[in-house]
């Protein structure tokens, strides 16, 4: 099983002091967390994308390139991915190109996002939001499938004769979650495709986490890709720990309070109780993520969201540290426990890899437009 962390990279003034970061101190923290996520053992960074104030990660492939760059291990995933208001061939292309710098450690998330306004941002009408999903991803899927694509289709241009590149790396594509809050249609493409489902779980009570959860391992089964529990299942979750459960609450309340998600609404403690978010020592922490397992069955990648609400570095980092030393050693030996032998574990390039035969060389050489020759062909 895979833990790890995601961001949705806020700029969000410190309710305590009043004090909020510039986008330069924003963006180098989410790099230092990444860092630190590496450091302490755990297994993936997530960023989300967002085009508009208070968020500055509206270019996820820049920055997941600059931490490939610094790490050795830790696997690199996005939050979400624009797939309604990103063009398919830029992200069939970038990913790749990503994919060969990082050697692998990439995947995606697909999502629709939840700011509206982007639709028009980029030339899209958010009333064709699950026909745009639906319709993008195919054409990505195919981007990354096929060397020679000819396409035609309802929202963008058609394509003839179209080749991606770079190919993806060893011939097989970066793994893609299909991520989603409140929407059926997503479970059902993700279970279409045999991808993988991400369940946001945040928001929402656990019967409704339950309920989308259950549907996509149901038409996963339905599709022929494996029984129901076979199904690739992530969860997110919100948490914020000290080591004494009150002194955790007295801290956190503040920013929870005016956090941009989930501020001015519920109290705390109404939002802990109907919600998956954790406030309190690690050892809740620890009992209420294995509780998930109880209403999803068993799943194969965790990631928890701590860097929220204007929270300073230095708080989240020692975050990061209760993760790695308390948290998640109990949680991977507690889950790989549970877990029955015909549950597969988490993706990963090298198990994807495995599974297609073995590493194949993507390169496509261009052909003599003359001779109609690939270069280096007989003569």
């Amino acid at each position: 099983m895979q833990f790890g962390v995601f961001t949705v990279g806020d700029v969000t003034v410190d309710p305590t002091n009043g004090r909020e970061p510039t986008e330069h101190e924003r963006i180098k923290a989410m790099v230092t967390i990444a860092l630190k996520a590496e450091e302490v053992g755990l297994d993936v960074f997530a960023t989300g994308e967002h085009h508009n104030p208070p968020f500055v990660p509206s270019s996820p492939t820049t920055m997941m390139g600059y931490i490939a760059a610094r790490t050795s291990r830790l696997l690199l995933s996005t939050a979400t991915t624009l797939i309604t208001t990103n063009d398919p061939v830029k992200i069939a292309e970038d990913y790749a190109m990503l994919q060969h710098l990082a050697d692998g450690r990439v995947d995606l998330m697909m999502g629709r996002g939840n700011t509206g306004p982007v639709y028009p941002w980029f030339g899209q009408d958010i009333r064709n939001g699950i026909p745009l999903a639906i319709e993008n991803y195919d054409l990505l899927r195919r981007l990354w499938r096929e060397d020679v694509v000819d396409w035609k289709g309802r929202f963008r241009t058609p394509l003839q004769s179209f080749t991606a590149t770079p190919r993806p790396l060893d011939g097989v594509p970066p793994f893609v979650w299909h991520g989603s809050i409140r929407s059926p249609e997503i479970a059902e493409q993700a279970a279409y495709y045999g991808d993988g489902f991400f369940a946001n779980h945040i928001f929402w009570p656990k019967e409704h986490t339950q309920r989308m959860v259950g549907l996509y391992r149901q038409r996963f089964e339905h599709y022929g890709h494996g029984s129901a529990d076979q199904a690739i299942v992530g969860l997110g979750g919100q948490v914020f720990m000290r080591r004494n459960s009150q002194d955790a609450v007295r801290e956190f309340r503040p920013y929870f309070d005016n956090a941009p998600v989930y501020g001015h609404g519920p109290s705390l403690e109404e939002f802990t109780a109907q919600t998956p978010l954790t406030v309190g020592s690690p050892q809740q922490v620890i009992d209420r993520t294995l509780g998930f397992r109880d209403y999803v069955g068993d799943y194969q990648r965790q990631l928890f969201l701590i860097d929220h609400a204007g929270l300073p570095l230095k708080t989240v980092l020692e975050q990061l540290d209760l993760l790695g030393e308390e948290v998640v050693p109990v949680l991977r030996k507690e889950f790989d426990t549970l877990r029955p032998a015909h549950v597969p574990e988490a993706p990963t390039h090298g198990s994807l890899v495995a599974a297609a035969g073995g590493a194949k060389d993507g390169t496509v050489h261009a052909v003599d437009d003359v001779t109609g020759k690939a270069p280096g062909a007989a003569r």
